[in-house]
């Protein structure tokens, strides 16, 4: 043994015993001071996300304060550092809900953020754990009040779901005056997968997923719009997190004949390529490909960020019996998508796919997920990024809707 060793000892003990009275005095909330790593603002027109990460569980108190209007929040035994500082610059000025953020150093113990807003809100803060190499998080919705909502469909169903009232505002759908694709469009419920605090996949390159999908997906919109006989609608239409059974309650709500969801995954491999076309399964997974993509795709609640207490509908799906006529139709919708991708790009898989996607559990709407290209292909990426990829796409799953319909389907 060299002399060098009982040294090198001695560090690591007094090391491990100063990691250990960190951890002792983070969980009294005496070691916060500096421990905010990130301030995000994520503004859109149906609410504001704010979202303080930290290397230990905040503890904040809140309250309004009138003349102007501001929400205050206290987050206790902190200092200030220079990312609490950065807030104010966050605000962009075409934020719907705040006008501008101030933070200072209210108490030696405490430092206080206010968020003066532009309209009346009704705010949200919940923590959250770490989760995918995020850190601790609280966060902060800003929705408009009550009275707003009435105006936005999306928002009522999310005030509902803050609520735990989602679920008694979605019974099964009221029959429809005439047919679909006769006396009536027929309605097809796009969703750009992720989104907000939720990116999705990434490539090499940074190319993000709730990007390259939103942009599809406005793409497929404005496709769809030009046909006499079609309705599009979208889960979001901007850099917005929205909860899984959010999106699939306003496809409800929209009445949709249709539900199609646009992703571009990651694997561990980037030799893994190729465009997949998924349906739901109500007896598990039909590949081991198909169950991991759903479980990371379950997994978006988690990352995107959605209060677990007191949120009933998060416990249960929707309705457990899904109908099996449903399924029957989604696997023929989705076998109609895939030939058309087929067309433009590698096939990973050449039949369609099932797993137990949440966001493809409408009990009576055809769903797909559509996996346009792994992202984590350097090539693919490549393509993803362009914007010729993404207009064969939306046209591909075009293409295939069209056929589903002719085929008869929509008119059962």
């Amino acid at each position: 043994m060299s002399e060098s060793t009982p040294v090198l000892s001695r560090r690591r003990l007094l090391q491990g015993i100063g990691a250990a009275w960190m951890l002792t005095i983070s969980r009294d909330g005496l070691a916060a001071s500096s421990h905010v790593v990130a301030i995000r603002i994520w503004p859109s027109s149906t609410y504001t996300r704010v979202t303080l990460e930290s290397t230990v569980p905040l503890k904040y108190k809140q309250f309004f304060l009138s003349n102007p209007d501001r929400l205050v929040i206290d987050i206790e035994h902190a200092q200030l550092n220079h990312v609490l500082k950065g807030v104010s610059k966050l605000v962009r000025s075409d934020d719907p809900f705040i006008e501008e953020a101030r933070v200072g150093q209210f108490n030696h113990n405490t430092v206080r953020i206010v968020f003066q807003v532009k309209r009346s809100v009704a705010p949200k803060i919940f923590t959250l754990a770490p989760v995918a190499g995020i850190r601790h998080r609280l966060v902060v919705d800003l929705y408009a009040q009550t009275e707003v909502a009435h105006d936005d469909p999306l928002l009522a169903l999310l005030k509902d779901y803050n609520q735990g009232d989602l679920e008694k505002t979605q019974p099964v759908r009221a029959p429809l005056p005439g047919k679909a694709g006769r006396d009536r469009p027929i309605v097809i419920m796009i969703d750009p997968g992720h989104g907000g605090e939720d990116p999705g996949a990434h490539g090499k390159y940074k190319t993000r997923e709730k990007d390259i999908v939103l942009k599809i997906g406005r793409r497929l919109k404005a496709l769809i719009d030009k046909e006499p006989k079609m309705r599009a609608y979208m889960t979001r239409n901007e850099d917005v997190f929205i909860p899984l059974k959010v999106r699939v309650a306003k496809a409800r709500k929209q009445r949709a004949d249709l539900f199609v969801s646009i992703h571009a995954d990651a694997f561990t491999s980037r030799a893994a390529r190729g465009s997949s076309v998924f349906a739901l399964s109500t007896r598990g997974a039909t590949s081991a490909a198909a169950r991991f993509l759903a479980q990371s795709q379950n997994e978006a609640d988690l990352i995107g960020g959605v209060s677990m207490s007191g949120d009933r509908y998060l416990d249960h799906t929707m309705l457990d019996m899904v109908q099996r006529q449903t399924i029957t139709d989604s696997l023929k919708l989705g076998k109609e998508v895939l030939a058309r991708m087929g067309k433009i790009n590698h096939l990973h898989k050449r039949t369609v796919d099932q797993a137990g996607f949440a966001v493809l559990k409408a009990p009576d709407i055809p769903s797909i997920l559509v996996e346009t290209a792994f992202i984590s292909n350097v090539a693919e990426e490549r393509k993803l990024r362009t914007t010729r990829y993404q207009q064969q796409v939306a046209e591909a799953i075009l293409a295939g809707i069209k056929a589903w319909v002719a085929s008869g389907a929509a008119h059962k």
